[in-house]
């Protein structure tokens, strides 16, 4: 039940993409399914604990797939162009994915909240609507914290 839900956001996740990525949401979900669960009976508390465990488990893949990518037989020692914060979640730019993940962590230190909220969405693809429900707060909440969240990333991001 876990590793089909974790396919199902996967695939909406990725359905926009393009074709070209690396890292396939299949390859993601499976890598992500492995770490969280593997061979062993967890238990989750409740949807938030599971969803959150899940986004930290995709952020640490594609983190660590950005970190392999960077190096100079990859190409990481070529210039590299800004984008846009909107962008990034299509990126397949090692800097790019870890200049968003030092952004999040700086963001951490001013509002956890908002943190929590962009790793959820970003990361594990929920809706507004899940994300509350997994963080046991309003969706308005979830709204104002996803737009502060934005503002923060993409001023940090364009003055890098």
């Amino acid at each position: 039940m876990v590793y089909d839900e974790l396919r199902k956001l996967a695939a909406a996740r990725m359905a926009g993409e393009r074709q070209s990525h690396t890292l396939q949401a299949t390859a993601l979900v499976h890598e992500a399914y492995l770490r969280l669960v593997g061979d062993r009976d967890v238990k989750w508390a409740n949807r938030a604990h599971f969803f959150a465990a899940a986004a930290e488990a995709m952020r640490r893949i594609l983190i660590e797939h950005a970190r392999a990518k960077q190096g100079p037989r990859r190409g990481g020692d070529r210039q590299q162009l800004p984008i846009d914060v909107l962008d990034l979640a299509i990126a397949d730019n090692a800097d790019q994915i870890l200049a968003l993940e030092d952004a999040i962590s700086r963001l951490e230190k001013e509002d956890t909240n908002a943190a929590r909220v962009v790793r959820l969405r970003f990361y594990a693809g929920l809706s507004v609507e899940d994300t509350a429900a997994s963080l046991g707060t309003s969706p308005s909440t979830v709204k104002r914290e996803w737009s502060f969240a934005r503002a923060f990333l993409f001023r940090i991001l364009q003055n890098q």
